[in-house]
């Protein structure tokens, strides 16, 4: 079965695929919000280009129909031109993202785009009569009945999940088998196969390569966004997450939280032990500050040995029992076995009320620095309270596990 699914997976994309990631090759559910935003802003950006050459190419098309046509389904296809012309300036017209939802802002403007033509041809249907067309009007008249499968191909250039393309597909679909219906008379069976058989090829083809397109799309926007020492988000990528969530935040009027960690005593790890050694403590530290977090969270290296924790929906009376636990389960070890510990700012936004997400990050740069000059090995949380980051012997029973999570030993320190 592991070589089935190999080889099955391999014409999809190069590396071989996990569970996970082919279930959200077919359907969008899994996507991250950032890799959605992403995706949006890719399908949006192709729209526009594309819509922007047919506002002009389907226009001038006129002065073919003009020329092939008796004047009154010459002027009848003029009108549904310059119809199709003005939804595709619309579309082609720049506009933002939408803060909230700008992926089903992408598919509703694709969605449109597609719609366009598959109502073109159908109208064409009902407008044309094939009977004593002349061989350049019948010319024309396959050209329009074939306007559907080209609108098929054309959802193979978007990132789009197989699902996603097979229910974009309905309303081509839905279109062409009511100009059939209409055209039944005069259109030979063998076309209409021949039709029907090219639509589903085109479906297939759109959804291998949406699929394929997607898979492209998170693995290189994985790699921009992760820290390759530490795999946890980038600065440039944390900042856009951090912007996107602060917004967020502003609009649902829900806490969003942000920890500035700083590793105590790291400058002197690097020259006493040598920056490999300095790397290995920074991917332990990584790796525990992950344990702690929710799926909803967000990991940031910010600097060198500096990392940032995005916390959505976490209210400042719930960050003292996050520093617990993070005391409970610690840092790891310096090379010479003692605890490594941080200082960390930590600031919420119904409680502070800063203006930007700028302002955010140095709030809790600031409340770091504090906890710095308080004597490492601290947290300085929203109100000014100080939790200090000793070793946990004491925190232990006589089992030596962590006891539950209880209100830990608080200090009250202006600052």
């Amino acid at each position: 079965m592991e070589t089935l699914w190999k080889r099955f997976t391999h014409h999809i994309a190069t590396r071989i695929l996990t569970p996970e990631q082919f279930r959200r090759l077919l359907a969008p559910f899994g996507r991250s919000q950032y890799m959605r935003r992403y995706a949006a802003s890719l399908i949006v950006a192709r729209i526009q280009l594309i819509s922007a050459f047919f506002a002009v190419v389907v226009p001038l098309w006129s002065i073919v129909d003009l020329l092939t046509f008796d004047s009154p389904i010459a002027w009848q296809l003029t009108a549904l031109r310059c119809m199709s012309g003005l939804v595709f300036a619309l579309l082609a017209w720049p506009r933002p993202l939408s803060g909230n939802n700008p992926y089903t802002q992408a598919i509703v403007m694709l969605l449109a785009m597609i719609t366009v033509p598959s109502v073109f041809h159908l109208l064409s249907v009902i407008f044309l009569d094939p009977t004593d067309a002349t061989e350049m009007q019948e010319v024309m008249m396959q050209f329009y009945v074939f306007i559907p499968i080209v609108v098929l191909g054309g959802l193979s250039i978007f990132p789009l999940t197989a699902l996603e393309v097979v229910l974009l597909s309905l309303p081509v679909l839905a279109t062409t088998l009511i100009g059939i219906y209409v055209d039944a008379e005069t259109l030979p069976t063998k076309d209409i196969v021949l039709i029907l058989w090219c639509m589903t090829m085109m479906t297939g083809i759109a959804v291998f390569s949406g699929m394929s397109q997607s898979h492209y799309m998170e693995g290189m926007v994985h790699r921009a966004m992760t820290d390759p020492l530490t795999g946890v988000a980038t600065r440039r990528s944390g900042a856009e997450a951090l912007k996107l969530l602060f917004h967020m935040s502003e609009i649902s009027m829900h806490p969003l939280s942000v920890a500035f960690f700083d590793i105590d005593h790291f400058k002197h790890i690097n020259d006493t032990y040598g920056h490999d050694v300095g790397d290995q403590v920074l991917q332990q530290a990584a790796r525990r500050l992950r344990s702690l977090f929710r799926n909803s969270d967000t990991l940031v290296r910010w600097g060198g040995e500096e990392f940032l924790a995005l916390l959505p929906n976490m209210p400042a009376h719930q960050l003292a029992v996050l520093i617990y636990r993070l005391k409970a389960g610690g840092l790891g070890k310096q090379p010479d076995g003692s605890p490594l510990t941080a200082s960390i700012g930590i600031v919420e936004t119904q409680t502070d009320r800063v203006s930007d997400w700028h302002a955010l990050v140095e709030l809790a740069d600031r409340r770091m620095y504090v906890a710095k000059e308080q004597g490492r090995a601290r947290a300085v949380l929203p109100g000014n309270i100080v939790l200090r980051l000793d070793p946990l012997d004491d925190y232990k029973n006589e089992t030596g596990a962590v006891q539950p999570l209880e209100d830990p030993p608080v200090e009250t320190t202006p600052t």
